[in-house]
């Protein structure tokens, strides 16, 4: 009886075990299972990435067929300012990963239309102005037609000549016109326009509004004299605009993208950049945005794109040529670019949480997902920028 016992006993354990085992072995095929599909529906493919992108860009170029229209909003401007310069930047990346014949006839139908000339004309020194200089050069690259850059190497030229220093009096300014110089130095193997670019730049870093525009101390740069402290955000600290800072992050990554490794100054580019990625990545809010106000949150906080977009721009581009650790950044962009893309992206193609024209926070609001922005084409170019550089990640 009792060897019987034991035998029963026995198979008890042995049954025992064999179930836990099993139990084990299957939560663990549950966790990985899990942890498979959290990262399919957060690591989009190439092919998903474009499809978004073309539902956006599509949307666009249908509302805006004539690429010669002036835009009208409290006032009537010729479409050849920065707001839709920054969509055809973002069209000339789109058209790099997806070389469909419609985004080139779209773009050079723009600069026809505008014979290949800056708003104010060749003496202007705005860089709003010079920003359209980035997609004429892109295209003359394509075809070598002189007129595509007549006007802008001559407008450029004729700033790296002048003395004054003190054009960029705005953050902005530095991604408008910053690459357009970066563009012709590599162009015509000609330091003078590095010089000029790093001239202008050091002045907006360290000489505009009184001190400087860059704190060192935060990594990160206030939009103009007039945020400069002690000037304050409602819950007492430093006021830095996202999109502002979003625009230093686009010149950085566009003129290191075409600089070459030995040009004057390149160092202090990649420096600047590595030092606003790490202040940017803590910043980030957990539904994958950054808020208008990157230091106070409470300062109409919320959903914002273009900002988002900028920064995952950045970061996509710090990883993909080995500035930043994929490790660290990855998860951030994936976050970034799934919240853009579910939140922001309407079923027509139409960006939300777009905040308009402005320098601070409160300017656009309050945002929605459906509110149209006083302009749609920057927020748009914006965001081609980020998911191109998306699709190029490994």
């Amino acid at each position: 009886m009792a060897i019987r016992t034991t035998a029963l006993m026995l198979l008890f354990a042995n049954i025992l075990y064999q179930i836990t085992y099993f139990m084990k072995k299957l939560f663990l095929f549950i966790g990985l299972l899990s942890a498979f599909t959290g990262l399919a529906q957060t690591k989009p493919s190439r092919e998903e990435v474009l499809g978004v992108l073309r539902k956006a860009n599509d949307y666009f170029m249908q509302k805006w067929p004539d690429t010669g229209k002036p835009i009208v909003t409290n006032k009537t401007r010729p479409s050849n300012i920065w707001t839709r310069a920054v969509y055809y930047e973002g069209l000339m990346e789109l058209y790099k990963i997806d070389p469909q014949q419609k985004y080139y006839d779209y773009a050079v139908s723009w600069g026809e239309n505008h014979k290949w000339g800056l708003r104010s004309g060749l003496k202007t020194h705005n860089a709003d102005d010079q920003c359209c200089g980035q997609t004429y050069i892109d295209l003359y690259l394509l075809d070598r037609k002189e007129e595509r850059i007549r006007d802008i190497k001559l407008n450029m030229d004729s700033l790296v000549a002048n003395p004054n220093n003190s054009y960029w009096t705005w953050i902005d300014a530095l991604q408008m016109a910053m690459p357009v110089l970066a563009k012709l130095g590599v162009l015509y193997k000609d330091d003078k326009y590095y010089e000029k670019m790093y001239q202008m730049y050091m002045h907006s870093k360290t000489i505009e509004g009184g001190k400087g525009l860059f704190n060192p101390a935060d990594g990160l740069w206030w939009r103009d004299k007039d945020f400069v402290p002690p000037y304050k955000e409602p819950n007492g600290e430093d006021c830095y605009w996202s999109r502002g800072n979003g625009w230093i992050v686009a010149a950085l990554v566009r003129v290191l993208e075409i600089m070459p490794k030995n040009a004057p100054h390149r160092s202090e580019y990649e420096k600047m950049f590595k030092t606003m990625m790490k202040a940017l990545l803590p910043l980030q809010r957990t539904d994958g945005f950054w808020n208008v106000s990157l230091h106070d949150p409470t300062n109409y906080g919320g959903k914002e794109l273009t900002g988002t977009a900028l920064f995952t721009y950045g970061m996509a581009w710090g990883i993909n040529h080995g500035y930043l650790s994929a490790k660290k950044y990855r998860p951030a962009i994936l976050k970034a670019w799934n919240a853009m893309a579910t939140e922001g992206v309407q079923s027509n193609g139409f960006l939300g949480w777009v905040q308009g024209t402005g320098k601070e926070p409160k300017d656009g609001q309050p945002l929605a997902v459906d509110k149209i922005p006083d302009f749609e084409d920057y927020g748009l170019g914006c965001f081609l920028l980020a998911g191109a550089e998306l699709t190029r990640m490994k």
